[in-house]
């Protein structure tokens, strides 16, 4: 592959041509509004991950390609919209022989280590305990190193107790020290001999709320330490669970950025900053069931946008990225970072171009799927949000696709940018809709091959 100005400047960074370490971290359900950064949230949350930031580059409008957990880690992990990967919801499972960002790392020389929520094992013929604990090998996504993991960590855990699972399916337990706490102490201590290069994943379960108690469980020294929280302009006219959760959740957020700081400071203090290359993101956001009866699953950009921040060689840019860039994206870009030639089964695109602003041919808009609560395909644009929803009737049951969909979300951002006004159906807006439906129809062809027929929101207002 010839070499792209961005991989020239790292390797000037580094002083070799050494192939770069890459660690990703994910925090689970982490809006993107809350980066500091972004100016979108006065309380000061995020003061490291804002100085990866200043020193990296900050992408001001990532997206999500479905908005839950599993489908849009396959996406992150395959370069794949969900129609193509086959992870469609939470327990469909990626498959065994996917060709995924550890295993073409592996192949070209790269250690590949996981800790933390895996999220993507198969679960049928398992029992529901059996799909929450350990992950057999040919289950892992290419992760063949070091395994430390649960496929749902929400499950086979709390706040302060719990446990991951080794490469052998022993578990490695841990009581009395806060979740985040216990999978970073795990990280260090794989940074500390860690021989490069390397691939490192770690995917934290915070700042999801606990399943079972319906909760957001911050450490306890983070505890009411935001009483009175600032209030995103996307919650505060829409009943929803914010009110009493919104300061734990903000908790949450802080902690989660301090784990970030550790992380980074643990390389500095190994040397291994040089030539690492660090990526921050989440698998979607988080609505406070504003929009619908849980968390996720809708077209709107407290599901959708998410927090994208990379730092290391070829991206200490200090700048901000406007462009639209979504998880299909993530692979083929950290590739090309490495040097590594990217499959022909990946659907992203890098973004490396853009750091050098080569934005010539880039498609700045975002196709997505959903799935679970609506079966759904929706197109973001600079200035539009459109999506579309097959009907449901008695009995409804969610399926991976549908030959026909409706309209039911239309936002224009320009003009309200918290979408709290659904243009859907009506009149004065059908020209735009058209385009939209167009353009989403042709995205929707070369996801996934299909050819479905949309129609026009059944509710035409005036």
């Amino acid at each position: 592959m010839a070499q792209v100005p961005a991989i020239a400047a790292a390797s000037a960074q580094t002083g070799s041509a050494a192939k770069p370490n890459i660690i990703v971290i994910i925090s689970d359900q982490f809006r993107g509004d809350c980066i500091g950064a972004l100016g979108l949230n006065p309380m000061g949350l995020t003061p490291n991950l804002d100085q990866m930031a200043a020193e990296g580059v900050l992408f001001r409008s990532a997206f999500c390609n479905q908005p839950v957990c599993a489908p849009a880690r396959a996406s992150m992990f395959t370069g794949q919209y969900p129609s193509k990967h086959g992870v469609w919801h939470n327990t469909a499972g990626l498959r065994a022989d996917a060709v995924t960002l550890a295993s073409t790392l592996r192949q070209a020389g790269h250690s590949t280590n996981y800790i933390g929520k895996w999220h993507l094992m198969p679960a049928e013929g398992l029992t529901r305990e059996q799909a929450r604990g350990w992950v057999p090998p040919q289950h892992r996504g290419g992760f063949s190193d070091l395994w430390e993991a649960a496929n749902e960590l929400e499950f086979t855990s709390h706040a302060y107790e719990g446990a991951l699972y080794d490469n052998d399916g022993k578990p490695i337990n841990f009581a009395g020290q806060y979740r985040t706490d216990f999978m970073t102490d795990r990280a260090k201590r794989f940074l500390r001999s860690a021989k490069g290069p390397f691939f490192l994943t770690l995917s934290y379960l915070e700042v999801h709320h606990q399943n079972d108690s319906d909760t957001f469980d911050p450490p306890k020294e983070f505890a009411h330490r935001y009483p009175n929280p600032f209030i995103p302009p996307d919650l505060r006219p829409l009943p929803g669970s914010w009110p009493s959760q919104l300061s734990d959740y903000f908790a949450c957020v802080a902690k989660m950025d301090e784990t970030v700081g550790e992380i980074r400071k643990t390389l500095r203090e190994t040397g291994l900053d040089k030539n690492t290359i660090v990526v921050f993101l989440s698998d979607h956001g988080c609505h406070f069931k504003t929009r619908n009866a849980e968390y996720k699953r809708s077209p709107h950009d407290s599901s959708i946008h998410i927090p994208l921040v990379i730092c290391g060689p070829g991206f200490n840019r200090s700048m901000q990225i406007s462009e639209l860039v979504s998880q299909v994206d993530l692979m083929p870009t950290l590739l090309q970072a490495a040097g590594v030639e990217i499959p022909a089964s990946v659907q992203g695109r890098s973004f490396l171009p853009l750091l050098d602003r080569k934005t010539e041919g880039w498609r700045n808009e975002v196709y997505f799927e959903m799935s679970e609560f609506v079966t759904g395909r929706g197109l973001r644009t600079p200035q539009y949000t459109y999506a579309a929803a097959a009907p449901k009737s008695p009995g409804w049951k969610p399926v991976p696709s549908a030959d026909r969909y409706v309209e039911y979300a239309h936002y224009d951002l320009y003009a309200d940018p918290f979408q709290h006004v659904n243009l859907a159906g009506r009149v004065t807006h059908r020209p735009v809709a058209e385009q939209l439906r167009a353009r989403l129809l042709a995205r929707i062809r070369e996801a996934s091959g299909a050819t479905p027929q949309i129609d026009a929101s059944w509710f035409p207002y005036p």
